[in-house]
C-alpha cells in the first residue's frame, strides 16, 4: 500500500511541474520583492551600498565580502561557518536580527513564504 502511494505521489509530482517551479521560485516576482532591499544592497553589480553587494552571495561566507564593514555579528557567523545557502537565507530573510543577533541591517524580514522563496531565486540567479 505505502508504494503504491508514494508511486502516485511521485507521479503526481512529475506530471505536475508547476508545483516543482514553485519550490524553486520565480527570480522574476523575487526582483519585484527585492526592490524593498535595493536602498541598501544591489545584486546585478560588485558595488556596496549601504550594505554589501549581493552578488553571487549564494555560496559566499557571511561577513566576507570585501571592502564591507561588517557588524562583528556578522564577521563571527562567518567564522563559525554561516554560509549562505539556502536554507539559511531563507533564515535570514524571514528575521534578520534572530538569525544573527547583533547584525547591523535594520530590515525587519520578509513575512511572505512564497516572497522569500521568490527572492532567493533572484539572489541565486546572480551567484553563478
Amino acid at each position: 500500500m505505502r508504494v503504491s502511494i508514494v508511486a502516485l505521489s511521485i507521479t503526481a509530482l512529475l506530471l505536475c511541474p508547476a508545483a516543482a517551479s514553485a519550490q524553486e521560485g520565480d527570480a522574476e516576482a523575487g526582483a519585484t520583492v527585492f526592490k524593498k532591499c535595493s536602498a541598501c544592497h544591489v545584486v546585478d553589480k560588485d558595488q556596496n551600498r549601504v550594505g554589501p553587494s549581493l552578488m553571487g552571495v549564494m555560496g559566499r561566507t557571511a561577513g566576507t565580502h570585501p571592502n564591507f564593514r561588517y557588524s562583528p555579528a556578522m564577521v563571527e557567523a562567518g567564522k563559525n561557518g554561516l554560509v549562505w545557502d539556502e536554507a539559511a537565507m531563507r533564515e535570514y530573510l524571514q528575521d534578520p536580527k534572530a538569525k544573527v543577533k547583533g547584525t547591523k541591517m535594520v530590515f525587519p524580514g520578509l513575512k511572505k513564504e512564497e516572497d522569500i522563496t521568490n527572492v532567493i531565486a533572484y539572489l541565486k540567479q546572480h551567484s553563478q
